[in-house]
């Protein structure tokens, strides 16, 4: 099983997060692509088993802009494939996270999980994720 893991981050927080997630696929005997948004892969992500995304809320809960940039790109092709989302933020609850699992579901994927973190992401959060890469 392929899991792709693309990635935003400003301030090291969500960077964090998706070390994590590829420790958990690792750890699950998963093969694992680990990369950057401004560098992500289309065909690669769409060609996964499981696509993790991450991007810190910015602005008014917004998604980082090569994240925006990446997901909008595959965001028509979702159809059928299995999305988690994992992300960090500093203010307010959220809702980047929740606006962004509407948009994954609208585009026929199957959402199989959310993980957030505010600021630095706790043992907590970093654990979910794992597990989510794992499933």
């Amino acid at each position: 099983m392929k899991v792709a893991i693309v990635y935003a981050t400003t301030t090291g927080n969500t960077e964090q997060l998706a070390n994590a997630a590829a420790e958990g696929a690792k750890s699950a005997g998963r093969e694992v692509s680990l990369t950057t948004a401004d560098k992500g892969d289309i065909s690669e992500a769409l060609g996964a088993d499981l696509i993790l995304l991450g991007s810190p809320a910015m602005g008014a809960e917004q998604l980082e802009e090569s994240m925006e940039d990446f997901f909008s790109g595959i965001e028509g092709q979702l159809g059928g494939k299995k999305v988690g989302l994992f992300g960090s933020y500093d203010w307010g609850e959220g809702q980047w996270l929740s606006d962004w699992s509407d948009r994954v579901t609208a585009a026929g994927a199957t959402l199989v999980g959310a993980v957030k973190a505010q600021l630095t992401p706790d043992d907590a959060a970093l654990e979910e994720v794992k597990k989510l890469a794992a499933s």
